[in-house]
C-alpha cells in the first residue's frame, strides 16, 4: 500500500508518538535516506548517541524495524521515515539494499502488522500541525482513524496467536531434546525463538524468552533442570491463557485477563492508566524498601523502586514503580533511596495481584527517614505461605516481597539461609541471593531480625532489616 498521513496516524501508539515522530521531519535529523522499487524504504536516524539508528519500512504491509530501544511499537523513528514518506518533502534517492536491510527481510514471515497500546486516542497529523482547533475533532477523520486502530489491532492479535503456534513448537523441540541439558545451548535456541516472538509482535514473552538463559546460569548447576522444566511451562501456560481470553473475552477474571496481556506485550500507557476511573488508587505514606537497577536484553535499563505502607487497610501493602531508560544515557537512577519516605496517591495497573503502579498525585517530595518499620507479625513460614497463595492467582509471577518478623539468618557453607527464629511443625529456611553472600554474612552474629525481601523463586534478596544494632539495607 502507498503510505499515507492517516495511515501514519493509524500505525502510531498512541500521540506523544506522533507529537516525538513530528521533532525528526527535517533533513538534519536523516544523515541518510534511500528506497528501492521493491517498496522498501530505509534510512538512519541521529539519535542522542554517535551511532545513528537504523530504520527500515515496507510500503507494501507498513511493516518495520528500527534499531533503537523504545518499547513503542512503531517507535518515533519508525513514524518518522514513514512520514516523511508520505509527506514527500525530502527525497529517497533509489539505491541497492543494504545488508542489514537484507537480514531484517530474512527474518520476516509474513507482513508485519501494527501494535497498537489499549487504551488511548490521538489526534490527526494533519490536526497537529494545524492550528485549527476544529481539525482536532474532524469526526470523520476520528472515526476513520477508530476503524483503523480496530483493524490493526485484530492484526495484531492474529499475529501473536499464529507466533504462538510456532512457539508450542519449539517447547516440543525442547522436550524431545531433553530438559536437562536445555541450559548448555539455550542462549541460542531462546534467541531464534525471541526474533520470531518479535515478529509477532509478542515483545514481552520474547522479552522473557531472551532473559531465560541468564536466570538459568545465575542458579546451582543442580537446579536447573527442574528451573528450566518450570520457566517453560510458565511460559506455554501464559500462551494457552492468552489464546482462552482471544477465544472468549469472559473467559478469565478482568485482572488475570490484563496481567495476561501485559505478559505477552500489550501495554497500557500512563495517559490511560490515569485517565481509567475504575484503576485502583490509594493514598499513604509509602517507605522505600529497595530499589533495584537490571540492564535487559534489549539494551534498556528496568528501574524498580518498592515501596511498602504501614496503614492497615483494604488495599496493597506493597507496590512497585517501574522505569525503563536507554543503557546509552549512562549510569541512572529512579531518584529515591532505600529509607525515603512519601506521601502519594498510587494508582495500580489491573492485575489479579495489584502491585505495579504509578504515582499519581504527589503529597510530598521524597524525605529521608531513619524510622523503623512497623511490620506485622508474621513469621517466615507465614509470608511464604502468602507467595504460594499469590502464585495460585498468578502463577508466572517473577518477583514476589515478603515481609517477615522475627527470623534469623544461618550459614550451610557458602550458602546463607533466612529461618524462622522458633520451631514450628514446617520449618522453613530460604536461601539468600549468593551476590549478597559478603553483604549479609554480619547478619549471622544476631539472634532475630525483622525484614522485608524480595523471592524470585529461587532465593530471597533482603532488601531492608531491623536488628538489636539498628537498621540495615542492601547496598
Amino acid at each position: 500500500m502507498a503510505l499515507s498521513l492517516e495511515n501514519v496516524e493509524a500505525l502510531a501508539p498512541d500521540q506523544p508518538s506522533l507529537d516525538a515522530a513530528r521533532k525528526l521531519l527535517k533533513a538534519g535529523s536523516w544523515p541518510a535516506l534511500a528506497s528501492n522499487d521493491a517498496g522498501l524504504i530505509w534510512g538512519e536516524c541521529q539519535g542522542s548517541g554517535s551511532t545513528p539508528y537504523r530504520v527500515v519500512v515496507s510500503e507494501i504491509d507498513a511493516g518495520y524495524k528500527c534499531t533503537c530501544p523504545s518499547r513503542k511499537f512503531p517507535c518515533k523513528h519508525s513514524l518518522a521515515l514513514m512520514w516523511l514518506r508520505a509527506d514527500g518533502k525530502l527525497s529517497f534517492g533509489v539505491a541497492a539494499v543494504p545488508v542489514w536491510v537484507n537480514d531484517w527481510l530474512s527474518r520476516r514471515r509474513g507482513p508485519t502488522v501494527a501494535t497498537p497500546s489499549e487504551g488511548g486516542s490521538k489526534a490527526s497529523i494533519e490536526a497537529a500541525g494545524s492550528g485549527d482547533p476544529e481539525a482536532k475533532t474532524d469526526p470523520k477523520a476520528e472515526a476513520r482513524a477508530a476503524v483503523a486502530r480496530e483493524r490493526n489491532r485484530q492484526e495484531r492479535e492474529d499475529a501473536i496467536l499464529a507466533g504462538f503456534d510456532d512457539l508450542d513448537l519449539w517447547i516440543s523441540d525442547q522436550v524431545d531434546r531433553g530438559l536437562a541439558g536445555f541450559a548448555a545451548h539455550s542462549a541460542q535456541a531462546c534467541k531464534l525463538i525471541a526474533q520470531r516472538l518479535v515478529d509477532a509482535k509478542s515483545s514481552g514473552l520474547a522479552a522473557r524468552l531472551e532473559s531465560l538463559p541468564s536466570r538459568l546460569f545465575s542458579l546451582p548447576e543442580a537446579v536447573r533442570p527442574t528451573a528450566t522444566i518450570q520457566e517453560l511451562g510458565q511460559i506455554r501456560l501464559l500462551s494457552a491463557a492468552y489464546r482462552r481470553q482471544s477465544e472468549d473475552a469472559e473467559a478469565l477474571p478482568a485482572g488475570l485477563k490484563a496481567d495476561v496481556r501485559q505478559a505477552i506485550g500489550w501495554s497500557i500507557s500512563r495517559e490511560a492508566l490515569l485517565a481509567d476511573l475504575n484503576a485502583l488508587r490509594v493514598q499513604a505514606t509509602w517507605h522505600v524498601v529497595a530499589t533495584l537497577s537490571e540492564v535487559q536484553p534489549d539494551r534498556l535499563r528496568r528501574l524498580e523502586t518498592w515501596l511498602w505502607r504501614e496503614t492497615e487497610q483494604d488495599a496493597p501493602r506493597f507496590a512497585v514503580l517501574i522505569d525503563f531508560v536507554p543503557v546509552a544515557t549512562g549510569a541512572a537512577s529512579s531518584g529515591y533511596s532505600v529509607g525515603d519516605r512519601v506521601e502519594a496517591e498510587l494508582v495500580f495497573y489491573p492485575s489479579a495481584i495489584p502491585m505495579r503502579a504509578q504515582i499519581a498525585r504527589s503529597l510530598s517530595g521524597a524525605v529521608a527517614s531513619d524510622d523503623g518499620l512497623e511490620i506485622p507479625e508474621q513469621s517466615l513460614s507465614d509470608a511464604y505461605r502468602s507467595y504460594e497463595q499469590a502464585m495460585q492467582l498468578l502463577p508466572w509471577i517473577d518477583v514476589f516481597p515478603l515481609c517477615i518478623r522475627g527470623a534469623r539468618v544461618r550459614r550451610h557453607g557458602t550458602q546463607l539461609f533466612v529461618c524462622d527464629s522458633t520451631e514450628t511443625a514446617e520449618p522453613l529456611a530460604l536461601p539468600l541471593s549468593p551476590a549478597q553472600f559478603s553483604l549479609a554474612t554480619p547478619l549471622l552474629s544476631l539472634d532475630t531480625l525483622d525484614a522485608i525481601g524480595l523471592w524470585n523463586g529461587y532465593s530471597l534478596t533482603l532488601s531492608w532489616a531491623q536488628t538489636e544494632l539498628g537498621r540495615w539495607v542492601s547496598a
